[in-house]
């Protein structure tokens, strides 16, 4: 049936709509079974044209191209596909989350004149798709057609719009007020029970502190990609998952760079309580890899548990841990004072700890033999695993411990050297360190 004997179209609003509404069909096929049929096609036929024509574009990374801006695009083409079918306006949960996507957009530092011209570029291709094979008799199914994209792009600006002033407006107005006073409350040692009791939450009985260095994402440094957009991206999903995983109850100050988190545990004390609940350490480890995985990039944390009263301490103590833990090359994950005891201890100043950094002065000029001595060290002293790890001949590793040996007369292969020789090397990193800093 062709639009100049088909019954009359009336388009769709929210206080006229006929009770024998009938899909437009244009080249003989209905227009939603096209926009359906083809929507795969059509998605990426719409981004395709969205980085041609609006560079800004570009500047995402090809993960969100191809994940979440598709991903939004097909569900956009649904809802068409929807409003074509029915005469109906789209539901509005489609809109809030033409919403959202705009917020989002205006974080990442988009302009609000490119995610406009995006919808009028999206359904400028989905009328060329459907259009394509229009014949002669298709004139009033093409006119409302015509009507229902109008429509449908009316609802989509509005909302773009408005969602891209939420996303504008200051990081303080969107977050949770009572909970970053009940953070700042926390780390100043203040009395936090007051804006506890703001944020709706009962104290704790006690804290893990994590102090946090997060890496780069590679889409940081992809040619092409705005690295702020990536950047925040990546932050986005660590706090994400956080939330998931903490139950929304974890209290964070962060930048895509790292920052301080701050997890409840253990039972909220009454006034009879006494806190002795210790951190759930694996659990909580658990809860940062995944969270690092969300994010896409590895991430260091220092961190020691306390009490509310205790938090302004175990900050400190955490981002120390996180600096020797950093210094001494720790692998990510989350890592405790009890895991890096004795580097702990040799980077604070001493007279031991520079006379320990001196036995290993005779090696400064000769770098292949202090990183044979720590690849050594690290290995486990399998000579066969350093000759691996540096791509070397086993005669060769013996060669170097040998001259370590008589160059500093301590001999790696003599058991009762190891841990001064594990000192010495602890106390020289700190020395490097100090100096550095």
């Amino acid at each position: 049936m062709t639009g100049h004997n088909a019954p009359r179209h009336t388009p769709p609003n929210t206080s006229d709509r006929t009770p024998d509404w009938r899909a437009p069909v244009i080249g003989g096929l209905p227009v939603d079974q096209r926009l359906v049929g083809g929507v795969r096609e059509l998605a990426e036929a719409v981004v395709a044209a969205l980085l041609e024509r609006v560079p800004v574009y570009r500047r995402l990374p090809r993960e969100q191209l191809t994940g979440e801006l598709t991903r939004d695009t097909e569900r956009r083409i649904r809802a068409l596909a929807h409003t074509v079918r029915t005469g109906l306006p789209a539901p509005a949960e489609e809109f809030a989350a033409v919403r959202e996507a705009a917020a989002r957009r205006a974080e990442e530092g988009l302009p609000l004149d490119a995610v406009l011209l995006a919808h009028h570029l999206g359904l400028e291709v989905c009328w060329e798709f459907a259009t394509r094979h229009a014949r002669d008799g298709d004139a009033a199914d093409l006119l409302v057609l015509n009507r229902l994209l109008l429509d449908q792009l009316r609802q989509a600006a509005t909302a773009a719009g408005a969602g891209y002033l939420d996303g504008r407006r200051p990081a303080a107005d969107r977050r949770d007020t009572a909970r970053q006073s009940l953070l700042s409350a926390l780390l100043a040692g203040t009395s936090a029970q007051a804006a506890a009791s703001r944020a709706g939450v009962r104290l704790p009985a006690g804290y893990a502190v994590l102090c946090l260095s997060v890496a780069d994402h590679p889409d940081e440094h992809s040619p092409g990609v705005d690295p702020g957009i990536a950047a925040h991206r990546k932050l986005r999903r660590f706090e994400a998952e956080l939330d998931h995983r903490t139950r929304q109850s974890a209290l964070a100050a962060l930048t895509p760079t790292g920052g301080l988190v701050l997890i409840p545990f253990g039972p909220s004390p009454g006034p009879a309580e006494v806190d002795t609940a210790e951190a759930p350490w694996p659990l909580l480890a658990a809860t940062l890899a995944a969270a690092a995985r969300a994010a896409g990039a590895p991430v260091l944390a220092g961190a020691a548990s306390a009490t509310p009263a205790e938090v302004p301490g175990a900050a400190a103590l955490a981002c120390e841990v996180l600096e020797v833990a950093q210094a001494f090359g720790r692998p990510p994950g989350l890592h405790r004072l009890d895991d890096i005891l004795l580097e702990y201890q040799l980077t604070r100043p001493s007279q031991a700890r520079s006379r320990l950094a001196a036995l290993l002065e005779p090696l400064a000029d000769t770098g292949e033999l202090l990183t044979t001595l720590r690849t050594h060290l690290a290995g486990g002293l399998n000579r066969r695993h350093t000759a691996s790890a540096l791509h070397l001949h086993p005669n060769t590793v013996d060669y170097r411990l040998r001259r370590i040996a008589a160059l500093t007369g301590l001999d790696p292969t003599r058991p009762a050297d190891v841990p001064l020789i594990t000192a010495a090397i602890a106390a020289s990193t700190a020395e490097q360190a100090f100096l550095a800093g």
